[in-house]
């Protein structure tokens, strides 16, 4: 009996690009008959086409899935909706836009036949900024140093996972979500295979800074406490500063008679511990709206079409 694989498409206003990937990936697929393929895309809210491309590649190609989801959720809710219905042995994720090569996919599979339950594509390098290189090394070291997950800059969402891997996914049902982190933290063998990123063959990136700001803080404040540590941290720091600055004052007023300063000097002190508290309280707040956010336990998605067998709509 042949190995069912799914190929996990997430996809967001990808009308242009989605035929062109189709083509590329049918191509490469065809010559590994000896596996049952699966291609399940997950339609995150698209604005344009989108979702009528998927509705035309699946009367030419029956093994076309699609999860037409009620709103844009984002690329992480949609990377667990896509888990949530796949059907394969193994879950291949993999981006519309063909920056990552689905050539390498026949590699990725003879990776995961060895005994390898994560095999994720490690790209060689990086067509982006020079500041944007730094601070992604930057984040993922720190990340990698305060958290109890181990994270490879060059790694991203084109990966293999094996089975196990994807009902460890599952159970993890967090709103606030990190996939990349996940990844690590759910642990099982991993390796790693190397590949050149190319130029998007169509469209721009959905990646605006607002939503890497966003992406970055919900990894940090999901797998550390960090923020909260440096922010007693300081308290710490401020509270022996001006204590030891209370001491100096008092004793140069008994012992030199000499004035202490006033109204500048004050205004300075109440700024500066008025900004600290309030930048303090603002940590606070966002693990608390986290731990709201995670207390009503809503649903991660609905669903507004889906090709399959589907008895539930929420997730």
């Amino acid at each position: 009996m042949r190995k069912r694989v799914t190929i996990l498409v997430p996809c967001y206003n990808e009308e242009e690009a989605l035929p062109l990937f189709y083509r590329e990936l049918n191509r490469v697929i065809s010559s590994l008959s000896q596996y049952e393929f699966e291609l399940l895309f997950i339609n995150d809210g698209s604005k344009d086409g989108t979702l009528n491309v998927l509705r035309s590649l699946r009367k030419e190609d029956k093994r076309v899935q699609f999860v037409d989801l009620s709103r844009n959720y984002g690329k992480e809710i949609g990377m667990i909706a896509g888990f949530d219905h796949a059907t394969g042995d193994c879950v291949i994720t993999i981006d519309a836009d063909l920056q990552e090569p689905p050539e390498i996919i026949p590699e990725m599979l003879k990776r995961w036949e060895a005994g390898a339950n994560d095999v994720f594509g490690r790209r060689r390098q990086r067509k982006q900024s020079l500041g944007k290189k730094i601070s992604s090394k930057m984040y993922h070291k720190l990340l990698s140093q305060v958290s109890d997950v181990d994270l490879d800059d060059d790694a991203g969402d084109f990966r293999l996972l094996d089975r196990k891997c994807i009902a460890a996914l599952q159970s993890m049902r967090e709103s606030q979500r990190y996939t990349k982190g996940m990844y690590a933290w759910i642990g099982f063998k991993k390796e790693g295979v190397d590949y050149d990123i190319a130029e998007r063959v169509a469209g721009t990136t959905k990646w605006t800074v607002p939503k890497l700001f966003h992406l970055a803080a919900d990894g940090l404040m999901s797998h550390s406490v960090l923020p909260l540590r440096l922010a007693s941290f300081a308290g710490l720091t401020v509270s022996l500063c001006a204590f030891v600055y209370l001491v100096y004052v008092i004793i140069k007023s008994i012992l030199w008679s000499d004035p202490v300063a006033g109204y500048p000097s004050l205004m300075c002190v109440i700024l500066f511990l008025g900004g600290f508290i309030l930048l303090a309280l603002g940590i606070i707040g966002e693990y608390l709206g986290r731990i709201f956010m995670e207390t009503k336990r809503r649903p991660l998605y609905f669903i507004n079409e889906y090709t399959g067998n589907d008895e539930n709509v929420e997730h």
